[in-house]
C-alpha cells in the first residue's frame, strides 16, 4: 500500500473512533452562504483545541472550530501497522511521539505531561543511554565520541546564554559547536553520525540551519525547566487522544461548532472582522480568528488572504524553517537485534544522515514481541525518500541493517510503511526550526496579529517552538487574548500573567546589524555603486 493510502486509511480509521470520543461535525452550511460566529479557530490541533478552551473558559462559547481532516489531533497522527498475535494491528505514531520534559517534583509541569496523566496515556521513558552504535561492517564503539560531544554541548549552551543574555549576534550552532571544541572532519563519518544523534534528531534540520541562541534556549527551556526526561507514546489509542478528550470537556456530540473536512481557500481580514471561505463553496464569518496554520503550510501559500498579508508578516513566515522528520516503521517476523537496546546509531561510511538513528519498539515497556523497529531521518533526508517508492526505501534500509548485522541472516519486514509529510497538504512538513540570525523581534511579527486574524501554534511560541507544549501554550494564550479584548477587561492566566486587552506588536521594519554610513573603505566596503542602487530603491 502506498504512503499516501496508509495516511488516508490512518485518518479513515481514526475518524471511526470520534463518536465514542463524543463529537461528528456535519457541514450544515450550502454554498455561498456564510454562518456567523464570534470566533473562527482555524484548524483543529492541539493550538486549536486549546484556544477554544481558553475561551470557554472565558465565558465565550459561540465559535467554531474548522478542522482539514476528518478527526482532531493534527501533527498528532497515528495509524494502523503490521500485526499483533491475534491478528490485530499496532498502533504507531506518524508525527508527534514524544513528551518531552515531564516535570520537576513541587515544580513546573509539563503541560503534556499533565494531560497524559489526566488522561490515562500509555507512554514510557526513552532511555537515550540505552544505545549501541555501529559502521558499515558491524558494531563499533563511539562512547568515546559521544562524550566529546556531550562535553562541548555543554560548552556550547553556556556561551549561547551569554549571547541571549547580553543580546550578542547570532550564530549557526555549527559555529557555536566548532567554538566548543566539536568540529569534526566531513570524513569522520563516526562524528558525522553521533553529531546527527545529537543535534538533527532533535532539531530536523542540521547546525548549519539553526540558531546557536535559540536552538540551545529552546531545547534548555522544556528541559532545564521541565525535566530531561523524554517519555516516548505508546498508547493504542494514540496520542491525539488526549486532545480529543480535552475537546469533549467543552464540544458535545454532533456538536456544530466543530466542523472537520473543512479545506480553507480563501481568508479575508480587516479590522472589523475574517471570513473564511473553503472548497466546498461554504463560508464562515467571525468577529475573529485563529490561525494555527503550520509554517509548512503558510510558506507554501495553500491559502490566499485578502489582503495579502503585510510584508512584515510574510518576511516573519519565510524566515523561519519547517523541519520534516520521517520516521520509517518495519515490522519482521522475529527480532534480531539486541532486545535489551532502545536505540542504534548506524555511521554511513560515506554519507551523512543515512539511516543513522534505528529505535527498537520490540524491547520490554514498549511493544514487547512486536518485532517493529524504526529508523528516523530528517531534512534532505526526509526529501529524498519522499520522492521514492516504499520499495526503494526499503531496499535502502535493508542494506543498511544487514551491514549492522553481518552475521544475522536477516529477513525481509512483513511490514513496511512511512509518512510523506511535505505532501501532505495540511502540514508541509513536520515542525518548526529557528534559523541563526534570526531575532526575537522577528519572531515577534510571525506571532504577531494582522487586524482581527490572530496566529497560534508551536511555531509561534518563542520559548517551545518544535514541541507540543508550545502548541498547548500558544494555543491558550490566543484564547485569552482574544477573551481579553473581546471583554475590555484583564485577565489573569494560570501562570501568573495578565492580558489586559492589547493585541500583538509587530515590527514594520526590522534594523540591520550595521548603520549605513559604516558601509565604507575603512571597513572595507569601498563600492560607492551600492549607495547609488540604495538612493533608486528609496526613490
Amino acid at each position: 500500500m502506498s504512503t499516501l493510502r496508509h495516511v488516508a486509511a490512518a485518518l479513515a480509521a481514526a475518524s471511526l473512533a470520534v463518536p465514542a470520543s463524543g463529537y461528528v461535525a456535519k457541514n450544515v452550511t450550502g454554498y455561498g452562504v456564510c454562518t456567523k460566529t464570534t470566533v473562527a479557530i482555524l484548524g483543529g490541533g492541539m493550538a486549536g483545541i486549546a484556544a477554544a478552551q481558553a475561551l470557554t473558559n472565558n465565558s465565550i462559547t459561540d465559535f467554531m472550530i474548522l478542522e482539514y481532516n476528518d478527526v482532531i489531533g493534527g501533527r498528532a497522527l497515528h495509524t494502523n501497522f503490521g500485526k499483533q498475535e491475534d491478528g490485530s494491528p499496532y498502533v504507531i505514531e506518524l508525527g508527534a511521539n514524544w513528551i518531552q520534559g515531564l516535570g520537576q517534583p513541587g515544580g513546573p509541569e509539563n503541560p503534556i505531561w499533565t494531560l497524559a496523566k489526566k488522561h490515562g496515556l500509555k507512554n514510557t521513558f526513552s532511555n537515550y543511554s540505552s544505545i549501541l552504535t555501529y559502521n558499515e561492517t558491524g558494531p563499533s564503539d563511539y562512547s568515546e565520541l559521544l562524550d566529546r560531544y556531550s562535553k562541548a554541548n555543554e560548552k556550547m549552551s553556556a556561551h549561547a546564554g551569554t549571547l541571549l543574555a547580553e543580546n550578542r549576534q547570532d550564530q549557526t550552532a555549527r559555529a557555536g559547536l566548532a567554538l566548543a571544541g566539536w568540529n569534526p572532519k566531513h570524513s569522520d563519518m563516526a562524528a558525522q553520525a553521533v553529531e546527527w544523534w545529537s543535534w538533527d534528531w532533535e532539531s530536523a534540520v542540521s547546525p548549519e540551519q539553526s540558531s546557536l541562541i535559540f536552538g540551545v534556549a529552546g531545547a534548555n527551556l522544556s528541559f532545564n525547566q521541565f525535566s530531561d526526561e523524554n517519555n516516548l507514546v505508546i498508547d493504542p489509542r494514540g496520542y491525539n487522544y488526549i486532545i480529543q478528550q480535552e475537546a469533549h470537556t467543552f464540544l458535545k456530540k454532533d456538536d456544530r461548532r466543530l466542523r472537520l473536512n473543512s479545506h480553507i481557500t480563501n481568508i479575508t481580514y480587516s479590522d472589523d472582522g475574517v471570513t473564511i471561505h473553503s472548497d466546498d463553496g461554504s463560508c464562515v464569518s467571525a468577529a475573529y480568528a485563529i490561525c494555527t496554520f503550520s509554517v509548512g503550510v503558510l510558506q507554501n501559500d495553500v491559502v490566499a488572504f485578502e489582503p495579502e498579508l503585510p510584508q512584515w508578516k510574510r518576511t516573519s513566515i519565510q524566515k523561519f524553517t519547517m523541519g520534516t522528520y520521517t520516521k520509517i516503521f518495519l515490522q519482521f517476523n522475529e527480532t534480531f537485534w539486541p532486545e535489551d537496546t532502545q536505540y542504534f546509531l548506524y555511521a554511513s561510511p560515506t554519507k551523512r544522515g543515512w539511516y543513522p538513528v534505528f529505535q527498537s519498539l520490540s524491547t520490554e515497556g514498549f511493544m514487547p514481541g512486536s518485532n517493529i523497529i524504526f529508523v528516523t531521518v530528517v531534512a534532505d533526508g526526509s526529501y529524498r525518500v519522499e520522492q521514492q517508492t516504499d520499495e526503494e526505501t526499503q531496499e535502502e534500509i535493508m542494506e543498511v541493517l544487514r551491514e549492522m548485522y553481518p552475521d544475522v541472516n536477516i529477513p525481509e519486514p512483513t511490514a513496511f510503511m512511512y509518512p510523506r509529510w511535505t505532501k501532505t497538504p495540511w502540514a508541509y512538513g513536520s515542525y518548526s526550526n529557528w534559523p541563526a540570525g534570526t531575532t526575537l523581534e522577528m519572531h515577534q511579527n510571525l506571532r504577531a496579529n494582522t487586524g482581527r486574524l490572530w496566529f497560534a501554534g508551536e511555531a509561534t511560541s518563542a520559548e517551545y517552538f518544535g514541541f507540543l507544549h508550545g502548541a498547548w501554550f500558544e494555543g491558550r494564550e490566543a484564547g485569552y487574548q482574544i477573551s481579553s479584548v473581546m471583554q475590555n477587561k484583564c485577565i489573569q492566566v494560570y501562570n501568573n500573567t495578565q492580558f489586559c486587552g492589547e493585541t500583538r506588536p509587530h515590527y514594520d521594519k526590522l534594523s540591520g546589524t550595521s548603520p549605513l554610513e559604516n558601509y565604507n573603505l575603512l571597513n572595507g566596503w569601498a563600492t560607492s555603486s551600492f549607495y547609488s542602487a540604495v538612493d533608486q530603491n528609496a526613490e
